[in-house]
């Protein structure tokens, strides 16, 4: 595995440092996923500095106020670097890995950080920094993203990947997106909640795999009295799966607000890794 400059060559697994309390999970993870295609590396910090935003006044001040609960810009990032640099240490072939710093708009620092990255691990959960950075490389950048559990995480990432499947087109994306990644699990299952009696997802899944050249199981499962996002978990957790990989959030943005549900209980409960795109 290479850890590179991120000056001079895009990694293809970015880590996503925005909240002290992730920082650490999205580090092991996105060096797992690294490892697993051996592919590259890189590491950020992706920070809000209200003096240096060009946005509306009243977005500055509320950035300025969150400073009394989670300290100011500095103090957040000098959290981040305090955990990257004990992890760093860990191993001597981390110690040659830069952090980013970037501070100022989101957008523009997203832009410059994830854009040429096949994946950016971030984290749902965690400060506003940390959430709107999720958000907008879901909807905004259209980035796969792979997000470790509220719990954190130390398993094996590609041990039994679970595709939660439907005949969409984010859902086709994110599968198509996650190709390298799903080439070298160990094992793969597909399910289909709630399949039509003539078998569309089970064999509009069929045919996706065979176009990229992926060996997978296929189970359709009702949710009877379930939700989708219930019977998901259910089966992922029954099955032991170590990465749950879905197409993420079927609406815009906000729309999602009002009615995102699977998308939203899977990101709630999941106790796996979810790797997702738009």
């Amino acid at each position: 595995m290479q850890y590179p400059d991120q000056r001079l060559a895009p990694a293809d697994v970015l880590a996503l440092l925005s909240d002290p309390a992730c920082a650490h999970s999205c580090l092991e993870i996105a060096e797992q996923a690294a490892r697993s295609i051996n592919g590259s590396m890189g590491a950020a910090h992706l920070g809000t500095r209200p003096v240096g935003m060009i946005t509306a006044p009243e977005e500055i001040d509320l950035m300025m106020l969150r400073e009394i609960s989670e300290g100011s810009s500095r103090e957040r990032f000098e959290h981040v670097s305090k955990v990257f640099r004990a992890w760093r240490r860990n191993s001597p072939e981390r110690r040659t890995l830069p952090m980013g710093d970037y501070g100022g708009d989101m957008e523009r620092c997203m832009a410059r950080e994830a854009h040429d990255s096949s994946i950016v691990v971030a984290p749902y959960h965690g400060n506003l920094d940390a959430r709107d950075a999720f958000y907008d490389l879901i909807f905004n950048e259209q980035k796969l993203v792979l997000v470790p559990p509220r719990g954190g995480y130390d398993g094996n990432l590609l041990r039994h990947v679970v595709i939660a499947w439907k005949p969409q087109n984010h859902a086709q994306r994110a599968v198509t997106a996650a190709r390298q990644w799903l080439t070298v699990a160990e094992r793969v299952t597909i399910l289909c909640v709630n399949d039509t009696p003539t078998a569309v997802s089970r064999n509009k899944a069929k045919d996706l795999m065979a176009e990229i050249g992926i060996g997978a199981e296929i189970v359709a499962v009702s949710s009877g009295s379930r939700s989708v996002g219930e019977t998901i978990l259910d089966f992922a957790r029954s099955e032991n799966a170590s990465c749950l990989l879905l197409g993420a959030f079927k609406h815009s943005y906000f729309l999602e607000l009002l009615l995102g549900r699977v998308t939203r209980y899977l990101l709630l409960n999941a106790p796996m890794p979810l790797l997702m795109k738009h």
